[in-house]
């Protein structure tokens, strides 16, 4: 992986490598790698980014991220003190160039169709979460038929797509490091205001180049990311804090206006953040 500076230290004669992360946040820069990851997150909560989509993270979640999607985990240190993910990773030729065209693999296609926009699971977590937990004692055969078992499960589970377009080319250096600037800028700075002029600038472009760049690599514009991921941020806030009214919640998370708030959130979550938190609790 070229693309970022971000390369999975693979073993040159491993074709499936297995990672423990445990910190007091996982690794928040934008990166992108060729293999694909799959992960169990142990402790801790926040927000992942997926291509062109915000989401959320937390306890327990499975997370499968494709290959050579860019994808950063922004950690929430305010809500968990530790964090700490289990993940495998590996490509599809890792095992052999046809291994998983085999008539006797037929059933795990729909892991590979899934991963392509990456995927977070929703059903059969329990079983998914045993199989991540003998990982760490098991040898390098039982973490290979152990990951046959979860893409077997995956393949079946009920799941939610963690983006809806993916840029069809690897980024190159410089494209990634901009990229980066900009998702980390947007990350640490939603609460306040952000123009697109001192957003061009942190991008080092024109304002007119940096749009037309954005959108061409996430489908949207830069607005729209903007507040998709104060939408998401306040979604967490109405889950989790009762103290704080909705006007305030807007506030937090960086919008003044409260209609643009309630039609940003329907926008995004198809209803309005009144009935997000009665549904939340």
């Amino acid at each position: 992986m070229k693309a970022l500076p971000f390369k999975i230290p693979k073993p040159e004669q491993d074709a499936l490598v297995f990672q423990v992360d445990y910190g007091a946040s996982f690794y928040d820069k934008l990166h992108q790698h060729k293999e694909i990851q799959i992960s169990l997150i142990v402790e801790g909560e926040g927000t992942l980014l997926v291509g062109d989509s915000v989401n959320d993270y937390a306890k327990n979640d499975v997370l499968i991220i494709g290959s050579n999607i860019p994808h950063v985990f922004k950690s929430d240190q305010s809500a968990s003190k530790n964090f700490h993910m289990i993940s495998l990773f590996f490509t599809r030729p890792s095992f052999g160039s046809n291994f998983f065209d085999l008539e006797e693999l037929k059933e795990v296609q729909a892991f590979f169709k899934r991963a392509k926009h990456g995927f977070k699971v929703s059903s059969k977590l329990k079983q998914i979460n045993t199989l991540f937990f003998q990982l760490e004692e098991g040898t390098k055969l039982n973490r290979f038929l152990i990951l046959l078992q979860i893409l077997k499960i995956t393949s079946k589970s009920n799941y939610n797509s963690l983006s809806s377009f993916i840029y069809d080319k690897t980024y190159s250096d410089n494209e990634g490091q901009r990229m980066r600037n900009v998702f980390e800028y947007t990350m640490n700075s939603f609460q306040g205001d952000i123009s697109l002029k001192t957003i061009s600038n942190v991008a080092n472009m024109t304002k007119n180049a940096f749009c037309k760049y954005f959108k061409k690599r996430t489908n949207k514009t830069y607005v729209q990311f903007l507040n998709e991921l104060r939408v998401e941020h306040a979604c967490r806030l109405l889950q989790s804090n009762n103290d704080l009214s909705i006007i305030q919640i807007a506030e937090r998370v960086g919008f003044n206006n409260m209609s643009n708030f309630n039609r940003q959130f329907k926008a995004t979550k198809s209803c309005n953040p009144t009935e997000f938190k009665k549904m939340s609790h």
